[in-house]
Parts: structure tokens; C-alpha cells; sequence
């Protein structure tokens, strides 16, 4: 005899699949940020650290502090949060062209594509701490292969510079994080283009329009949705990168390269102030919300005026 299932066994399933994954994102995201939120309202330092939830009460000072842009704690900050927007604005929109460009120019066939499609992929593929490290050798001032090329071989600069102190590091940090962010742009926008017909581009070439003229009326508006999320995604994880300035320049960044990330783990793990830095990442948290939510709103309002 056969049994027959329930309608509401069936409807049912799909969430009882997706019940591991909610659960894994429960324990490793949302635990953590509600926890990160309760500490930024205590007074948490190396003392009151080790049992946090019977640490006095700080109420709004950690953030009050934080935001009082004319005492150092905000003022620093504050330098900080320019200079993660001037390096986030750079190396997106560095990163979005070159991506761009190269897989315009690896759209049609020829040989060796493939090899040079996988090449093109070996910094996103590669661990970020191997090519950081990497990077870091040759960023040295005196064994450096940078500074080899540049002014031993080329003879483009005078004297040899310090790329990982003093102003030059804003460069030395902007170099490695286009070189790691290039490929995933690139690799999003190759996807991208093989769902524009080729008939399009054949169309327009008969009737006389150039390469230039391609990419601007087919090309770029085709792949509209695709940037749309690209340089979102492309934003969050620069905006948030800990991993490329912690490598390059250890705990201590310059001052030119202090992105905030950096700059709230110096405030938590080097100062020993852990309230101040939970609300450090509050704001943070709250600005990236704020941008997305924009971003997001602006977007889909575009959409439906093109639409």
C-alpha cells in the first residue's frame, strides 16, 4: 500500500534544511554581534576582561568618546575613517577597471586564453597571508625586488624609498589590495559577459558603431546588475579588510595606512580598552549598514526608473 505524504511534511522540509545553516550563522555571526554590542556599553579593560558580564556599566560613555571628534580617541578615529574611504574609493574603483578591462579583452577566443584566464586568477586563488607576506619582502627597502626594479634597474626614482613606513605605505597597501581584489572583478564580469548575445555586437558593427561604442552602448549597460553587486560586495570587503594591513604592517600600521580595522584592534588588544573598541565596531557596523541600505535603495530606484 502506498503511504502518501503530508502536504505539510513537504512545505515543511525546506526550512527544516536550511535549519543547519541558520544555526551555524546564528553561533558564528549574530552570537558574537550581539555580544560585541553588550560589551561597548561596559568598562572593559585588561582587569575587568576575564569575567565581562560583571563589568561595571559604561552606558553611552564608550561611544561619547569615541565620537568626540576634539579629544585624540575620536580625533584619531576620525582620521582613520577618511583614510579607510580614500583607500576603499581607490582600490574598488582600481580594482572594478582592471577586472573590467581584462575580461573585455578575454572575451573573444584565441590561444592561450584559458591559460591566461587561469593566470589572471592566481591572486584571488592564493592564501591571503602567503601573497601578503610575499608582497611584504618585496616591498623592502634595501633587498626589495620593488625597489630593485624601480631604481636599480629602470632608474625611475632617486633614492630607494620606504615603502612600508611613512606616507608611501597608503601606496604599498592600495598595490597589494587592487593585486588581490582585480581577479574577483574579473571573474564576476567574465561571468557576466557570456550572457550578452553575440548578436548584439555583430549588429552594431554593421552598422558601423566601434569597439569603444560597443563597450559603452552593450557591453557596460548589459552588465549593469552585475557591477551593481560587484562594487558592493567589492566595498564591504575592503571597507573591512584586517587581513592585507595586519600581514603587511603588523600591529602597528602608519599613520598614512591606518585603515579602521586596524585601528579598532589597536584600540582593543593593544590599549587593553575592549568597551571602547566594541563600540568602535558598532559605529562601524552601523555605517556599513547605512551605506548598504543606500546603496541598495538607490540602486533598485534606478532600476525601476529604467524599467
Amino acid at each position: 500500500m502506498i503511504r502518501l505524504r503530508r502536504p505539510g511534511r513537504r512545505a515543511a522540509l525546506p526550512y527544516l534544511l536550511l535549519l543547519p545553516a541558520l544555526a551555524v550563522e546564528l553561533l558564528v555571526h549574530l552570537v558574537p554581534m550581539v555580544v560585541g554590542i553588550l560589551m561597548s556599553f561596559k568598562q572593559l579593560t585588561q582587569f575587568t576582561i576575564r569575567d565581562w558580564t560583571t563589568a561595571p556599566a559604561a552606558g553611552t560613555a564608550n561611544y561619547r568618546m569615541a565620537l568626540d571628534f576634539n579629544a585624540p580617541v575620536g580625533r584619531a578615529l576620525l582620521d582613520s575613517f577618511w583614510t579607510t574611504c580614500a583607500f576603499t574609493l581607490l582600490s574598488v574603483g582600481l580594482s572594478w577597471l582592471i577586472g573590467t578591462t581584462a575580461a573585455v579583452l578575454m572575451q573573444d577566443a584565441f590561444r592561450g586564453r584559458a591559460l591566461l584566464r587561469a593566470a589572471f586568477l592566481l591572486p584571488y586563488a592564493l592564501p591571503v597571508f602567503a601573497s601578503v607576506i610575499t608582497w611584504s619582502f618585496m616591498f623592502q627597502r634595501d633587498t626589495g625586488l620593488i625597489n630593485h626594479v624601480l631604481h636599480d634597474q629602470l632608474h625611475l626614482i632617486g633614492d630607494k624609498p620606504f615603502w612600508l613606513i611613512g606616507d608611501n605605505s597608503f601606496t604599498a597597501l592600495l598595490t597589494v589590495s587592487v593585486w588581490r581584489s582585480w581577479p574577483f572583478a574579473f571573474l564576476t564580469l567574465t561571468a557576466g559577459l557570456q550572457n550578452i548575445p553575440r548578436e548584439l555586437y555583430e549588429a552594431a558593427a554593421l552598422d558601423g558603431a566601434g569597439v569603444w561604442q560597443q563597450i559603452r552602448r552593450i557591453t557596460l549597460p548589459s552588465l549593469r546588475p552585475v557591477n551593481q553587486v560587484l562594487v558592493l560586495v567589492l566595498f564591504l570587503w575592503t571597507f573591512n579588510d584586517f587581513n592585507t594591513p595586519f600581514v603587511l604592517f603588523g600591529k602597528a600600521a602608519p599613520k598614512a595606512a591606518d585603515l579602521i580595522s586596524v585601528h579598532i584592534y589597536q584600540a582593543s588588544f593593544v590599549t587593553w580598552n575592549f568597551g571602547a573598541g566594541s563600540a568602535m565596531s558598532v559605529l562601524l557596523l552601523l555605517f556599513l549598514l547605512l551605506v548598504t541600505a543606500g546603496y541598495l535603495f538607490a540602486t533598485n530606484r534606478r532600476r525601476g526608473a529604467d524599467d
